[in-house]
């Protein structure tokens, strides 16, 4: 198992920035332009159960991918994990704590590949390298989005 971890203080209150994550466009907001990542269908809300499928687009490949909302507490976190897709393993915890009237928004996500742990150590630092510039890039349209 691999993990990836992104921080960043957005300086708004916790209720805005999870408000933000409940919006019915928040998974076109966050999906960077330079990504090949197509939203099928979201159903469910943003309870558990909620269901989001994507298409990834590899040049001439095409995968769908498959998240379901497994836990969730209102203005603390909620978790997605991978039903069906490209990794072997998927967890997403979005965090949500509260810094002096600002929020502290963590992902942290645990991940493997198919292959098992020799394609987890070749490979993991290119999927970690992708998830570091997209975090990066949602976690600037957070900010534009809720300051």
């Amino acid at each position: 198992m691999l993990d990836f971890k992104h921080s960043s203080i957005i300086n708004a209150p916790v209720e805005v920035v999870w408000k933000f994550h409940q919006r019915a466009d928040v998974v076109k907001l966050l999906i960077p332009p330079w990504q090949s990542i197509q939203l099928i269908r979201r159903e469910g809300g943003f309870g558990i159960g909620a269901k989001t499928e994507f298409r990834l687009f590899l040049g001439p490949l095409s995968i769908t991918w498959v998240a379901c909302h497994t836990q969730n507490e209102e203005y603390r976190f909620f978790i997605e994990e991978q039903i069906s897709g490209p990794f072997e393993f998927w967890r997403h915890n979005h965090k949500f704590e509260a810094e002096n009237g600002k929020t502290r928004l963590t992902d942290e996500i645990t991940f493997s590949l198919p292959g098992g742990e020799s394609v987890d150590f070749m490979s993991g630092w290119l999927v970690k390298s992708q998830l570091d510039g997209m975090f990066r890039y949602r976690h600037q349209v957070t900010k534009r989005e809720c300051e």
